[in-house]
């Protein structure tokens, strides 16, 4: 989809909303930056870790697990809308009631970021920043092509986990482990 030709005025959170969920938009400051459909891989390792967390989450009531590019509004004047592939927000800073029908004000509790082969680091560590810088206690960024993960912590302390580590909830998930080499094992 192009981008609508109003492309150079700066476009708010709810005017991206409008657009309809098959627009692949992010919002950075105000201006739509598209987003390609992900690869088989990417969505492999995203059912995997999402499966894992809600596994871990809903029987323990702690929050909400979300994924498929959930839109996060981390910034108002000019807008910034950020898509997650898996996030999680604390139970208690979900609204009363009924969840958000369009994009959740705030950062989640936990980001998880699943590069593709065509992001570049340059991107991925701005937006890792943007999602910290918001609130974010913790960012996960899963590398499938060298089979590894980074984690970024709000404290600025990153830490980098190979196949034979495992991700840990720490303060945001107390108790949840998962082995870092299952995202990436092969079924065939």
């Amino acid at each position: 989809m192009a981008i609508p030709q109003e492309a150079e005025r700066l476009w708010t959170a709810e005017d991206l909303l409008a657009l309809g969920e098959e627009a692949r938009y992010e919002l950075i400051e105000g201006r739509l930056v598209p987003m390609s459909p992900t690869g088989f891989l990417h969505g492999d390792v995203e059912l995997a870790l999402a499966a894992a967390l809600r596994a871990f989450v809903h029987p323990r009531r702690l929050g909400r697990i979300v994924v498929g590019d959930v839109g996060f509004v981390l910034r108002r004047d000019p807008d910034t809308v950020r898509a997650a592939d898996i996030a999680f927000v604390r139970r208690e800073r979900l609204p009363a009631g009924d969840l958000p029908r369009g994009f959740f004000e705030g950062a989640p509790d936990l980001v998880v970021e699943i590069l593709s082969p065509s992001d570049r680091y340059t991107d991925i560590l701005r937006k890792v920043s943007e999602w910290l810088a918001a609130g974010a206690a913790m960012v996960w960024v899963v590398d499938p092509e060298h089979h590894g993960v980074m984690v970024f912590r709000r404290d600025g302390t990153l830490r980098l986990l190979g196949e034979l580590d495992s991700l840990e909830g720490e303060e945001v998930l107390p108790g949840f482990r998962y082995p870092v080499g299952e995202l990436f094992s092969s079924l065939i």
